[in-house]
């Protein structure tokens, strides 16, 4: 009998360890598929569920500030983020 080439190895079947995405890339991402607006904002839309007493509380102080209710959320949201860990 000739003699059998021997078989080549499996491959490895170890599987290399991806890195996990960090959060700024992840959000840089998701944040890519926004609408873009004047001055490198984005446009996000979404609904904010409040209790009563919280939602009277954020328009007594948009009417406090002469500020439109939307402006006043646009401004705490931005605080927070910018307060937030990096």
């Amino acid at each position: 009998m000739p003699d059998k080439p021997t078989p080549e190895p499996p491959p490895s079947s170890k599987k290399r360890r991806q890195r996990k995405p960090l959060a700024e890339e992840l959000a840089r991402d998701a944040i890519a598929h926004e609408e873009i607006v004047t001055g490198g904002r984005v446009r996000m839309t979404f609904r904010v569920v409040l209790g009563r007493k919280h939602a009277q509380a954020l328009a007594a102080r948009a009417i406090r500030e002469e500020k439109n209710l939307v402006t006043v959320v646009e401004e705490i949201l931005e605080a927070a983020a910018a307060k937030a860990p990096k």
